[in-house]
């Protein structure tokens, strides 16, 4: 049906500008251009192809026996957040209190409420791009608005010109939002880089928003990538969003976190009071079997992602029409079509011609419009014959 004649479409234009113009997403285009088509493999989003662990659901479905699905802490149950503090602790090898932790109900939501914060009308947010699009989108609904400062190409690897950031910097700038390992590129923040970005939020009083999810997926067997945990003091204004989507296959489950300073508790808690009212308790057993029992599947998943990465990147730099470069953190190739431009047109002619479902670059902001990101964290036999499909089809367009 023409949107012109959708009952209630005269009233569209009363509604508020930061709803009425949020964009759409140029990956569900394409999504649901091939979505229904059989047989395609689809590498379009952000999520590998293994189901939730059992040690996880279980835990999950024992809350649900016990009758847990009454209202609850809004911050998150206290099991939980002291389960996240473990394995910050874990990780980074320092002390960190459960009331740094926020539990929210979504990476997406960590995102908005860190957002929210910091930005709004007549504020601006600077973010590296290519980026994801959600990024850009959680800034604008807040009414915001987003700075893109494209990182350099060359040679398909991606790296960030901290003079140029720097330049963007103006009286309404609140905050820089940093995703290291990035989605869609792979670029990975190094500590000087870190410490840089560091530098410029205590100098100009603003703050950094560091979205770290992908931060287990390296490849070059670290344990993890490099990380502001490393380098910032506890009065810096940092403000990290993170999910349990990724390491954990849990993308459905729709649950994340946000680590801020202790005094920010009673805002965040009344932000997501103001939202979701909580996450459901049964879903936060499932997050702390996660956390406590999961570094084995994560391993099994940072495995998977590493096969994954050699066959694509191998693949399709074999086809000799693409411009790439192995992707240092995350799942995600991101590669240009040489003489294909138009990365939008693009992912919709190769759902036709290969019936492998890519993400467009255009999607992703300024720099991104002439590649395609394709997700490698699936099993290895999808992608030697994605793989296989895309090379037949770009040996002919």
């Amino acid at each position: 049906m023409n949107k012109a004649l959708l009952p209630g479409s005269t009233l569209v234009a009363e509604i508020r500008p930061e709803a009425r113009n949020a964009p759409e997403s140029g990956i569900v285009e394409v999504m649901n251009y091939g979505r229904l088509r059989q047989g395609l493999i689809p590498l379009w989003v952000g999520e590998g192809d293994l189901p939730t662990p059992s040690f996880i659901a279980d835990a999950a479905a024992r809350s649900l026996a016990a009758g847990e699905t009454f209202y609850t802490w809004q911050r998150g149950i206290p099991e939980l957040r002291e389960a996240l503090a473990r394995y910050h602790e874990r990780l980074y090898g320092q002390s960190f209190s459960p009331e740094r932790f926020f539990v929210t109900g979504s990476g997406m939501q960590s995102v908005q409420i860190a957002v929210r914060m910091i930005a709004g009308p007549g504020d601006e947010l600077i973010i590296p791009t290519p980026a994801w699009p959600n990024f850009a989108a959680a800034v604008g609904v807040a009414g915001a608005t987003t700075v893109c400062v494209p990182m350099d190409y060359a040679e398909g690897s991606f790296t960030l010109d901290l003079e140029r950031l720097a330049a963007a910097i103006t009286p309404r700038t609140r905050g820089i939002l940093i995703n290291s390992p990035s989605n869609p590129t792979g670029w990975t923040a190094t500590r000087a880089e870190q410490e840089a970005l560091l530098a410029l939020s205590r100098k100009h009083g603003i703050w950094l928003i560091a979205d770290e999810i992908y931060g287990r997926f390296v490849y070059d067997g670290s344990l993890r990538a490099p990380s502001f945990h490393d380098i910032m003091d506890a009065e810096d204004r940092v403000v990290f969003v993170q999910t349990f989507s990724k390491n954990w296959a849990m993308t459905g489950w729709r649950l994340g976190w946000i680590e801020a300073p202790e005094a920010f508790g009673q805002i965040i808690e009344n932000l997501i009071q103001y939202s979701t009212s909580g996450s459901p308790v049964f879903v936060q057993r499932g997050a702390i079997a996660a956390l406590d029992e999961g570094e084995g599947f994560i391993a099994e998943q940072i495995a998977r992602a590493a096969e994954g990465r050699r066959i694509v990147f191998e693949g399709l730099k074999a086809s000799n029409r693409v411009t790439l470069s192995a992707p240092v953190g995350a799942f995600y190739q991101f590669f240009s079509v040489d003489g294909r431009p138009d990365s939008g047109k693009l992912a919709l002619e190769l759902v036709d011609t290969a019936n492998v479902g890519l993400a467009p670059g255009t999607a992703f902001g300024p720099g991104g419009e002439t590649g395609l990101r394709l997700c490698f964290a699936r099993r290895s036999s999808d992608l030697t014959e994605a793989v296989a499909r895309l090379q037949k089809a770009l040996a002919t367009i």
